[in-house]
């Protein structure tokens, strides 16, 4: 275990750099091991998502599509996911049910994945939208996805993806999304203010998604109506609902609120809503449940409570 004395914390290995991280420790208070130690492990946190992005940005560089030509034909009618999550209804938390074969961390989680059929489920269970990945190099997803998704249930679709470019949007819309997701931390505030713009002009709205502070005012400053608050740290990789709560307390009751990342029991959603989220967004723990429209409608039973 790491030990702290005075200045110094002492780590031998990635397993004391993680723990450090934990505890707020940052890398100019560790030993000269450490901070060897601290900036490998930084880089290893660091290339899980730069990547991701990387190869995104990537593909959104080969693609000559000019997005002006496009903007004026098309556009989304399918059914708003904003007001599929405010705070209308049956007074439950709001549930996102995700459709999503892998991930880059746990690698297959439902191969053989009907994605028309498990979307199917997810309505039957009390999903109030759904969630479909369609990123092809690291979660085995697709466009036909959604749009296989589209024709099989009417609930309202989030496109979920490394949003990096005006066609990026244009595609969510052209396939028959409600919502895109774009991540603060992976655009710039002029990216970032042009995308919820576009988005909200064809038809669409935006999940933006902030994993502090900082990013929540970021977001409400470009023009947020839906913001989501992803429980994981960047860096660790590990869910952290208290933080969370306190990211949704600095935001306005007129923001619909989402809670994202690792809640896999009727107990983290019931925890969500406490902190004052209106909606959750879970993906593995429906994927590999045994009875998938049962176990959501557990979660989509939750009450939700009011944040002052």
């Amino acid at each position: 275990m790491p030990r702290t004395s005075g200045f110094k914390t002492s780590c031998e290995n990635e397993a004391d750099i993680r723990e450090l991280a934990r505890a707020g420790v940052t890398s100019t208070q560790v030993s000269r091991e450490g901070v060897r130690l601290w900036h490998n492990y930084d880089s290893v946190m660091a290339t899980y998502l730069d990547d991701i992005l990387n190869h995104h940005r990537a593909r959104a560089a080969a693609d000559d599509r000019d997005w002006h030509d496009r903007v004026s034909q098309v556009h989304s009618f399918a059914p708003s996911l904003l007001a599929a999550l405010s705070r209308t209804g049956n007074g439950n938390v709001k549930v996102i049910a995700e459709v999503k074969r892998r991930s880059p961390s746990k690698g297959w989680l439902h191969e053989g994945l009907d994605v028309a059929e498990l979307a199917r489920e997810y309505a039957d269970g009390g999903a109030a939208a759904v969630s479909v990945l369609t990123d092809a190099e690291h979660f085995a997803g697709s466009l036909s996805d959604l749009e296989a998704v589209r024709k099989s249930v009417s609930l309202p679709l989030l496109r979920k993806d490394f949003t990096v470019s005006a066609n990026d949007v244009l595609d969510a819309a052209e396939a028959g999304a409600s919502a895109v997701l774009l991540i603060v931390a992976a655009l710039s505030d002029t990216d970032l203010e042009a995308f919820i713009g576009l988005a909200h002009d064809s038809g669409l709205d935006a999940i933006v998604e902030v994993h502090d502070t900082d990013e929540a005012m970021r977001s409400l400053d470009c023009g947020a109506r839906i913001v989501g608050v992803n429980q994981r740290n960047l860096h660790t990789f590990d869910v952290d609902p208290h933080h969370a709560a306190g990211v949704i307390a600095s935001m306005p009751t007129s923001i619909v609120t989402v809670c994202e990342s690792g809640l896999s029991s009727r107990e983290d959603v019931e925890r969500a809503s406490d902190a004052g989220f209106d909606a959750v967004l879970v993906g593995e723990a429906f994927v590999t449940s045994p009875h998938v429209t049962d176990t959501v409608r557990t979660f989509a039973s939750v009450p939700l409570v009011t944040r002052d």
